[in-house]
């Protein structure tokens, strides 16, 4: 659980500086490809191949090729469709994707957790909506995709490190996670980027800290604490990032964010996440 508490800050920051130095200014396909870079050499170091399966290795840079590399490919690209205000509506809907994706995997159907992730849909929705456009639904389907690949990644390694039998350390394999990604990120680049690259140092030093900081450790802390907690608890803290978001937001560049709609969607993340640790629900 901390280690979900910590990424959620983390990309709460992260948040507010690609809007605020990068969208619009930057080439979007560039800012991944230069994350995806960085998180790559961050644990390059760690990497391990001896005595690890074709099969984990495979798995694993699948996964990072879906969470990161295609994500990133819909989420870029739901901007051209909608306002931002829909992009970030349309994002709340991942926890019933994790809900789902792992009661599959399971074969089993956890109803509790499944209420859980409706009321946290539910809170995020009163903090982001701002109404909604009549010409959405591609855009819409456009965000799921986006939605979906992130949930597959996290759900996806929370099953495969459950079912390794002799699972090595995280940090000694989540390099091939970033090297899936990076297969993704590479030809994307090449082949829908444009020369639209930083110009001030700031704008360098923020990729920097993106890369090496919301991309690499991030994800890797994510995903190591997505192992650590139940499906529920995963689920809610997907839509935990967007209070602390707007909050930071607030706090640093003084954008206007109705306060009251923050306390009581944020008070509904809350109360959800608090259902899904309850006794009773971890019984069931």
């Amino acid at each position: 659980m901390n280690y979900l508490i910590s990424v959620t800050l983390l990309w709460a920051f992260s948040f507010s500086l690609i809007g605020v130095y990068l969208a619009g200014q930057v080439d979007s396909y560039f800012a991944v490809l230069t994350r995806v870079v960085l998180a790559c050499l961050v644990f390059l170091p760690f990497l391990r191949w001896r005595g690890l399966r074709p099969g984990l290795i495979g798995r694993l840079m699948a996964l990072g090729g879906t969470q990161l590399g295609i994500m990133y490919l819909f989420y870029y690209h739901s901007f051209l469709l909608l306002s931002v205000p829909e992009v970030l509506i349309f994002t709340i809907f991942t926890p019933l994707y994790v809900t789902a994706l792992y009661d599959l995997q399971q074969r089993r159907f956890n109803p509790g957790f499944l209420w859980a992730a409706l009321l946290a849909v539910a809170g995020a929705a009163i903090i982001r909506y701002d109404g909604l456009t009549q010409n959405y639904l591609l855009g819409f389907l456009v965000v799921q995709g986006a939605n979906l690949c992130f949930a597959i990644g996290q759900v996806g390694y929370k099953v495969v490190m459950a079912r390794e039998p002799q699972a090595p350390a995280h940090h000694h394999i989540f390099g091939w996670f970033y090297l899936g990604a990076l297969a993704v990120a590479v030809p994307a680049w090449l082949l829908l980027g444009k020369p639209q690259y930083p110009t001030t140092q700031l704008q360098w030093g923020i990729l920097l800290w993106l890369g090496a900081g919301a991309s690499g450790l991030g994800y890797f802390l994510w995903n190591k604490g997505a192992t650590l907690v139940s499906s529920g608890t995963l689920a809610v803290m997907n839509n935990a990032l967007i209070p602390a978001g707007l909050l930071v937001n607030l706090l640093i560049w003084n954008k206007g964010t109705d306060l009251t709609r923050l306390a009581l969607g944020g008070a509904v993340i809350a109360a959800s996440l608090w259902f899904c640790r309850t006794p009773s629900q971890s019984r069931r």
